[in-house]
């Protein structure tokens, strides 16, 4: 039942009226009566007997007789509860979206089956009859047993060479020069081709891809989503935001063809989302892209799990119970035995993990490959620099930053120039006595909107006209932070003549034209230049690396990664700055391209300080004594640490409980059942739970 209280986290037996029986079945939606109340419910069985032993309801109503709950889904979706300490419902909501009546009694257009002609030549998966959906458990909606502990890292596995499924490197040269825009594709990864083969056989291939400067990846994974097509079965891709869907998008229309793929995004609208849903339910396409939103859709004889940048924080699911995309779809690749592909720039230490515990294997480019497509990049905070350049320690544009722009305007090249704020001035302090300027009536940081523009508050905002320092009584402001307006300003006029333009959230920019030109753009809003920039300048490095954030230098490393990608290659005069000192181990990664490096370092350090994703960390978030009583009725297991109490925002207070890897289930487990006890007794304060959250502190 759709019912948001912890302890009725279980099946409930109805009866089936005999006007429902032909309708009524497994998957569809129905309204039973509740403890007085018509509550929304999903039918997970239909079965002869039940074990209940009082008298059975009858259902009140069946909402539609489409079966939009697939069983592979739903088996899943118990799984994603279980592991994250939450209830099915609450999973359910996340992976079938609302009804939409009319788009349900659409007619559904005549279309060829999306099934190759030649599938009987390719045997089923285990467990999945040819043809049909995956064969789950006798109650669609119960994970069987072991389910919830079905992290892949946790587990097992044989010999290096045949855990991923990925075949090792066998002779397949990698280019001496080539590009993304040479259209080496696969090939320039040694173990790409046989990637490929693997999918296209149907195995369960796992690998963990790092992809080269300037690879055009929607182009890679939609070519992995062909040969996966060619083999029988389907695939799920997920990606961070509406921008990376678009490419991904159109790459997939060219791979394999029109209407053989749907996206599935928020954004779509009800109607359309539901409508590329039902058309996924129905078996009408063996393909779903989209972004958060496509992790739990329904696809028939699953063969590929995909997913993009996995460390963009945009994969994390902000209701509860809180999944990432990233460990969904692995857990639906465990259970469904298909093929997975975690590509990205950048590696995060839980990609790291599954490579160093044998569960998947690295897609990688041999060194010579790397080294000719990556552009020139150099520090700005090194010894040479500061001596030929006393000022860039402090200054925010150094001269080496100044100069390589220039040269790269000259040569008729866009420049790109990453800052890590949007907005004009995000933060202000006093001119006087440099203390940051606090909104008087909620003490929230004052920002400026523009350079004639009267402070007001990022948290309430309140225009402070007439704001002057309690510490001073000084009414001067001085820019604490710069954001990407206020940048562009500046670039105007330090390069008069030359257009610049913003990229950031309120506008984001898709292409940019050859030709010289300025574009400034926040993290994640980059444009793509044709041909490359340049030069690519990362400015404000001190905002990324001095965050108080666990993943403070891999979050750093990604975004540095994903702008530098853009340039040129070295060869074809593309360069990029970096403004930080050398010595630092996200810089270091960078100038060597090195990102495989630096998480298995991050992942070293983990361990070493026993952080996600070496253990398992739940945040237990709430009023004191909310949290006090929840922590009291949870039977932890034996070697769980509890950590804390830390404060936590609007005055609540988070405890932090650790535990190893292989009793995740029993924390989880735990958790879940003192959250049913607390909501059982009826207990006023909420407490929210969160398995290996992003944000610890």
């Amino acid at each position: 039942m759709d019912v948001p209280l912890a302890h009725l986290d279980r099946p409930f037996d109805y009866l089936v009226p005999a006007e429902l029986a032909a309708e009524a079945v497994p998957g569809t939606r129905v309204k039973v009566r509740f403890a007085g109340q018509l509550v929304d419910g999903w039918l997970l069985e239909r079965t002869g007997r039940s074990d209940h032993s009082g008298k059975l309801a009858y259902l009140e109503k069946l909402v539609s007789p489409e079966p939009v709950l697939d069983p592979e889904v739903a088996r899943l979706a118990r799984a994603v509860a279980d592991r994250y300490a939450g209830s099915l419902a609450d999973v359910l909501r996340l992976a079938v979206p609302p009804r939409h009546a009319r788009v349900e009694k659409e007619p559904v257009p005549d279309e060829p089956s999306p099934v190759p002609d030649d599938e009987h030549d390719h045997d089923p998966a285990p467990g999945v009859p040819p043809g049909g959906t995956p064969a789950g458990p006798g109650v669609a909606g119960t994970a069987p047993a072991g389910a919830s502990q079905s992290d892949p890292v946790d587990r097992p596995a044989p010999a290096a060479a045949s855990r991923s499924g990925v075949p090792a490197p066998a002779g397949v040269p990698g280019s001496a020069n080539g590009s993304a825009r040479s259209g080496d594709g696969w090939a320039a990864y040694p173990a790409g081709p046989g990637f490929l083969r693997a999918l296209t056989d149907g195995r369960a291939a796992r690998a963990v891809w790092s992809a080269l400067p300037g690879e055009d990846w929607p182009a890679r994974f939609a070519e992995a989503a062909a040969a996966t097509v060619r083999g029988g079965r389907g695939v799920v891709a997920v990606v961070a935001d509406a921008r990376d869907l678009d490419r991904l998008d159109a790459a997939l229309t060219v791979a394999l063809g029109p209407d053989r793929h749907v996206a599935l995004s928020a954004a779509l609208g009800p109607a359309r989302r539901y409508r590329a849903f039902l058309a996924a339910r129905r078996g009408r396409v063996p393909v779903v892209v989209g972004t958060r939103a496509a992790m739990f859709a329904p696809v028939a004889r699953l063969g590929l799990v995909a997913v993009w940048d996995d460390g963009d924080d945009l994969h994390a699911e902000p209701r509860a119970p809180y999944p990432h995309a990233r460990e969904v779809l692995l857990t639906r690749a465990q259970l469904g035995d298909a093929a997975v592909l975690v590509g990205g720039y950048a590696r995060t230490a839980e990609a790291q993990l599954l490579v160093e515990t044998g569960w998947a294997r690295e897609l990688v480019a041999a060194r010579e490959t790397v080294r000719a497509r990556t552009p020139a990049i150099a520090p700005t905070g090194d010894d040479p620099q500061l001596a030929r350049d006393p000022a860039a320690a402090t200054a925010r544009l150094p001269s080496l930053a100044w100069t390589t722009a220039r040269d790269a305007l000259r040569a008729d090249t866009p420049v790109l120039v990453q800052v890590p704020r949007r907005g004009y001035l995000p933060s202000v302090s006093c001119a006087e006595c440099r203390a940051p300027a606090r909104c008087p009536h909620c003490a929230g940081p004052l920002a400026l909107p523009s350079a004639r523009g009267a402070p007001a508050c990022r948290w309430c905002g309140r225009v402070a006209a007439a704001y002057a320092c309690p510490e001073c009584g000084g009414r001067r402001l001085r820019a604490a932070v710069t954001g990407a307006r206020r940048t562009a300003e500046e670039l105007g006029r330090a390069f008069p003549g030359v257009p610049v333009r913003t990229s950031g959230r309120e506008e984001v920019l898709a292409r940019v034209p050859g030709g010289a030109g300025l574009v400034v753009a926040t993290p994640g809003a980059e444009p793509v230049a044709e041909g490359g920039f340049g030069a690519v300048l990362l400015l404000d490095s001190w905002a990324l690396l001095t965050r108080a954030d666990l993943r403070a230098g891999e979050e750093t490393l990604r975004r540095w990664l994903a702008a530098a990608a853009l340039a040129r290659p070295a060869a074809d005069g593309g360069r990029v700055v970096v403004v930080a000192d050398g010595a630092l181990a996200p810089v270091q990664a960078l100038l060597r391209w090195d990102p495989a490096w630096f998480a298995a370092r991050e992942l070293a350090e983990r361990r070493e300080l026993g952080f996600p994703p070496a253990v398992r960390m739940a945040s237990v978030t709430g009023s004191a004594a909310a949290v006090a009583d929840l922590l009291a009725e949870a039977r932890l297991p034996e070697q769980a640490e509890v950590l804390g109490p830390v404060p936590a925002a609007d005055d609540r207070e988070r405890m932090l409980v650790r535990v190893p890897r292989g009793r995740a289930a029993a924390l989880a487990g735990a958790l879940h059942a003192a959250a049913g006890v607390r909501a059982a007794r009826k207990a006023v304060d909420p407490v929210r739970v969160q398995v290996d959250p992003l944000e610890l502190f």
